[in-house]
């Protein structure tokens, strides 16, 4: 099943969306990841009727607005040698607000303070059941499905101090979508393995990856950050980027008003999201 979300009568709801684009309601979000499993159950034996949304402008983010958002840095070796950095023995995570997720379509503003923001196309994975210090095959059991994800980063203020922080949290600078695909239409837990993850800037692309190439497993990275923080139903973990981000090129290359971004995972489908000035913040 592909899920997304959508906003109707002010409350954020999740849905299956079929080839055509419809969509058949499965519950509001909050309902949905208090029991994801049960609720997909009862859809896939009765569904509901299908629904056309008017616009792309009815999309919202198909995570609670309680989601963590964890990404993993330097999870792929060509991406961890091109930025000159160690290998690590550890997954390195850091957070982001769910406030900076967007779906897809939606522009993206280049701070005043960057002279452009830098892609890094990721496989994201969504939490379906609460772990806590779990396995790594216990944490595959509690994964409700994947993703394409854009770790859009102001480099600038990234690499103004040791801490990642503001630099991965620019306004609107985390594309989401353009649907999940939950585990079983991948064949299971498993299904992240051998997936091609591209990124294309203007059509041209600048990042071509597999995610059999991820120095830490989905299973790891979940089940390492399990055994500090709690995962619950709607989290978020993005996995990390392959090599071929902008700001290591010769000039450094970055993303600037007028470029549109795309995301690619096999399976998944393509994320695309433009870029617009600072005037275009909220």
């Amino acid at each position: 099943m592909r899920l997304m979300g959508y906003r109707e009568d002010h409350d954020r709801w999740i849905g299956a969306v079929d080839e055509a684009g419809r969509v058949t309601p499965i519950a509001t979000t909050a309902e949905f990841y208090r029991a994801p499993a049960t609720l997909l159950e009862q859809a896939r034996r009765t569904p509901a009727a299908p629904i056309t949304l008017p616009d792309q402008a009815y999309l919202v983010p198909p995570v609670p607005q309680s989601a963590k958002v964890l990404c993993v840095g330097l999870n792929y070796r060509g991406h961890a040698e091109e930025a000159n950095e160690e290998v690590p023995d550890y997954p390195t995570v850091f957070g982001r607000w769910e406030s900076t997720l967007i779906c897809d379509g939606v522009t993206m503003p280049v701070p005043a303070s960057e002279p452009g923001l830098d892609w890094e196309g990721e496989l994201a994975v969504i939490i379906g059941e609460t772990l806590v210090d779990v396995s790594e095959e216990e944490a595959l059991s509690g994964v409700l499905g994947f993703t394409c994800f854009n770790d859009v980063s102001a480099r600038r203020r990234q690499f103004d101090t040791t801490q990642w922080t503001l630099g991965k949290n620019p306004d609107r600078s985390g594309p989401i979508g353009p649907a999940v695909v939950t585990a079983d239409e991948w064949g299971g837990p498993d299904g992240w393995t051998d997936r091609k993850v591209i990124t294309r800037v203007n059509g041209e692309v600048v990042q071509s990856g597999n995610t059999s190439e991820m120095i830490f497993s989905v299973g790891r990275i979940l089940s390492y950050i399990s055994q500090t923080t709690t995962l619950r139903p709607g989290d978020v973990i993005a996995t990390g980027t392959p090599a071929g981000v902008g700001f290591v090129r010769t000039p450094p290359r970055f993303l600037t008003p007028g470029d549109v971004v795309e995301v690619e995972i096999d399976g998944i489908g393509t994320l695309r999201n433009p870029v617009v000035g600072a005037a275009g913040r909220p």
